[in-house]
C-alpha cells in the first residue's frame, strides 16, 4: 500500500514538474517597434484588433528555415479570413536588410519581416531556432504555443508525408478557446540562433 501511495505521489510530482515545465517554455513576447525589409515600421499595438499573431523565426540562408517558407505560406492563406497575422522575426546578426530583402524575393515571402537588430524581441521570446513558431496574443503579448510547424522536416531528412501538423492544430485550438498541453509539441529543428553577448 505505501509502495502504491509513493509511486502515485511521484507520478504527481512528475506531472506538476513537467507542466511547470511546458509553462516556462511559454513566455511573453516584448512589445516592439521594428521596422520589416521594406522598410515599413511595425508596433505589436497595430495587431491589437487581431485574434492571434502568427511569429515565424527567420534566417537568411537557413536550408531547413526556407523548406519550410511554402508550408508557412500555405497556412496562413488557409487562415487568412480568421483574423491571424502572421509575420516572420529575424534576430540573425549577419543578417542585415539587404540579404533579407533578396531572401523574401526569392522565396516570394510576401508578408513582413521583421529586423529584431538588438534581438530583445527574440530574448523575450526565448527564441533558440529559426523555423519556430509562435502563437501570441497580441493585445497581451502572451505566447500560447510555440513549436515546429509540422513534423516534415529534420536534420538531413524530410518526409514526403506529414503525421503531425503542429501549427494547423494549434491555430484550431485556440481559436476554439482551447489550450495546448505543450507537453506534446518536440523541439523545432532549425538552424541556432547566435546572441550577442549579454
Amino acid at each position: 500500500m505505501k509502495i502504491t501511495l509513493r509511486l502515485t505521489l511521484i507520478s504527481v510530482l512528475l506531472l506538476l514538474s513537467a507542466n511547470a515545465i511546458a509553462d516556462d517554455w511559454l513566455k511573453t513576447m516584448k512589445d516592439f517597434e521594428l521596422t520589416d525589409h521594406m522598410g515599413v515600421t511595425h508596433t505589436m499595438a497595430e495587431y491589437a484588433d487581431n485574434e492571434f499573431i502568427v511569429v515565424y523565426i527567420h534566417g537568411s540562408g537557413c536550408p531547413i528555415a526556407r523548406l519550410s517558407v511554402p508550408t508557412f505560406l500555405s497556412i496562413r492563406d488557409d487562415y487568412k479570413d480568421q483574423n491571424i497575422s502572421f509575420l516572420m522575426l529575424n534576430s540573425f546578426i549577419q543578417d542585415d536588410i539587404p540579404r533579407i530583402r533578396k531572401e523574401a524575393a526569392d522565396f516570394k515571402i510576401d508578408f513582413p519581416i521583421l529586423k529584431d537588430a538588438d534581438q530583445s524581441v527574440a530574448r523575450s521570446m526565448g527564441v533558440e531556432r529559426t523555423a519556430e513558431v509562435f502563437i501570441v496574443n497580441p493585445r497581451t503579448g502572451k505566447i500560447v504555443f510555440r513549436g515546429p510547424i509540422d513534423d516534415s522536416l529534420g536534420y538531413e531528412t524530410q518526409r514526403i508525408n506529414t503525421k503531425h501538423n503542429y501549427l494547423r492544430d494549434a491555430l484550431d485550438a485556440v481559436m476554439a478557446g482551447e489550450s495546448i498541453n505543450m507537453n506534446d509539441i518536440p523541439d523545432s529543428k532549425g538552424c541556432l540562433v547566435g546572441f550577442f553577448l549579454s
